[in-house]
């Protein structure tokens, strides 16, 4: 169905920014020579912008690419890489390129990290830790007092990545943010990306953040001119519009709080809501029937929340799906 509505990749419906659009076209223009491999001027605005050194920050293809990469530099064959479940889809995944062991620590009944669980699984063998902040799928959060207490239990020679690929929808304020772990834990690495908020995700850049050994072993493995100049154009571009960006990301937590009340999903931190313990390809199948097509995962269904527009049409599609 070529007008579908596609709410089941967590992606923003609008354009990226303005800024972003003529910094990328006029990119495009120098797209016959390399990009600058160690994409410093991108470097230095993202560390201004975090408030850390230049040399605590990288950049990658995507933060995905970037936990690949901290996957690398920590675990390798009978190690152990630990993490929720269910959470982004790519962690197991990552275990296995290295040849570690994903551990997968079931949500609680709320949807929220066990990490009372996480830290009675950690062994000998456990390297790496990874926390999503808000969760994908359940868009639920971790406290500042449950992180400081799960880092307590912590040893200083496993690392921690602390995946904040919704930062920007994050209103919770009770929440802990990567930012500030990073200056408390030098054991932890802060991952977000340009994808989401920022409406880049075809343009493949993200971020990286934390102690500076460890930003330069996520170097050492990553793959030349990962990050096109384009991409570098538009992620610089887009630091710089703050105000618009605050602005959309409004309108989608507004949305996605109406969504939420209106689909009796369960509270999101998000661009996304969570609908645990339904039958999720029946519901899907439902709404593709109406052309709106939502994410089914075994446990529920998450479905992406962006302006008022999409919304409408969203609980349109549901209620004439009789769901």
């Amino acid at each position: 169905m070529d007008d579908a509505l596609k709410l089941s990749s967590n992606e923003v419906t609008t354009a990226p920014l303005p800024a972003a659009v003529e910094a990328m076209t006029d990119a495009a223009a120098g797209v016959n020579r390399y990009p600058d491999m160690g994409a410093a001027d991108l470097r230095a605005a993202l560390a201004g912008h975090l408030e850390v050194e230049p040399g605590q920050v990288t950049v990658g293809c995507g933060s995905s690419a970037l936990c690949q990469q901290l996957a690398q530099v920590t675990a390798g064959p009978g190690d152990e890489i630990l993490f929720p479940w269910r959470s982004f889809e790519a962690y197991p995944i990552f275990a296995r390129i290295v040849g570690a062991t994903p551990v997968m620590i079931p949500l609680t009944e709320e949807g929220k990290h066990d990490l009372d669980a996480m830290a009675a699984a950690i062994t000998e063998r456990t390297k790496l830790i990874f926390l999503c902040n808000p969760n994908n799928p359940s868009g639920a959060t971790i406290t500042q007092d449950e992180f400081d207490r799960f880092m307590a239990q912590v040893p200083a020679d496993v690392v921690v990545g602390l995946d904040e690929a919704y930062f920007e929808f994050n209103r919770d304020e009770d929440t802990f943010v990567a930012t500030e772990a990073v200056k408390r834990y030098p054991n932890t690495v802060g991952l977000r990306t340009f994808s989401k908020a920022y409406g880049l995700a075809g343009a493949r850049v993200g971020y990286a953040f934390g102690n500076p050994e460890l930003i330069t072993a996520i170097d050492k493995v990553a793959i030349p001119f990962a990050v096109s100049s384009v991409a570098q154009a538009g992620a610089l571009a887009s630091l710089n519009a703050a105000d618009e960006l605050l602005e959309r990301t409004d309108e989608t937590v507004v949305q996605r709080d109406r969504v939420a009340d209106a689909l009796g999903a369960r509270p999101s931190q998000a661009n996304f809501v969570w609908l645990p313990g339904v039958d999720s390809q029946a519901v899907a199948e439902k709404l593709a029937e109406q052309g709106v097509l939502v994410r089914a995962f075994p446990e529920g269904v998450r479905i992406t929340v962006t302006t008022e527009a999409e919304a409408d049409r969203l609980l349109a599609a549901w209620e004439h799906a009789g769901l």
